[in-house]
């Protein structure tokens, strides 16, 4: 059984930046240039990095923060390149309000997997989780959509180009503990999302609304 409401309204006119979209780019750039700036980037990394639970620093407000700080230019630049063509695509779709809730509750849930399953003793910063969560939801939206691979340039359609992620994050998260990479929060974004767009019921481009 799905669940439906009022909060699944598609955009009225399609845009290459809606709103939610727009806002997160424009929120991420400000504090990747906050956490650069010396006198600024203490602070921010110190109260707005996801420290593991159990850890002095930790706090709740940090399952939030942790998204919009980035370790370095290209961190930054693929997270916010992946939000914005994904992003774009499934916001003109759901409509800001249920991109928006649907983009947070996957960063959340992503973090919290990390914590309990894939955290280690450092801090995790990054929009991954959530970037993944919106990785799963486009190739369930438009599965047969093609995406170019940058190496090698190769089109392949989003449902295959999802699994082959999944499939990665999965053996990198087992594999590879110690990489630095929060392989689990990639995989946790993916998993909230699943049951999020289970539980709303809410199917791709092939439904026709009346």
């Amino acid at each position: 059984m799905s669940y439906q409401d009022n909060s699944f309204s598609p955009n009225s006119q399609f845009s290459v930046f809606p709103p939610a979209v727009k806002h997160l780019l424009i929120v991420n750039a400000l504090c990747f240039l906050a956490l650069t700036t010396p006198s600024l980037g203490d602070i921010f990394f110190r109260f707005g990095a996801l420290w593991p639970l159990g850890h002095p620093l930790f706090e709740p407000w940090q399952l939030v923060t942790y998204m919009f700080l980035h370790g370095g230019i290209g961190h930054i630049f693929f997270n916010l390149f992946a939000l914005w063509i994904f992003g774009q695509a499934i916001e003109n779709f759901w409509g800001t309000k249920r991109f928006t809730v649907y983009y947070f509750l996957t960063g959340i849930g992503a973090a919290l997997i990390h914590m309990f399953i894939g955290g280690g003793g450092a801090p995790t910063v990054g929009a991954s989780g959530a970037v993944f969560g919106l990785l799963l939801a486009f190739g369930m939206m438009f599965p047969d959509r093609y995406i170019v691979l940058l190496i090698p340039p190769i089109p392949i359609k989003a449902k295959y180009f999802v699994a082959i992620f999944g499939a990665i994050e999965l053996f990198s998260g087992v594999m590879r503990p110690g990489s630095g990479i929060a392989h689990f929060a990639h995989l946790g974004g993916m998993v909230v999302g699943f049951i999020l767009i289970k539980y709303w019921g809410v199917k791709g481009e092939r439904q026709i609304y009346s």
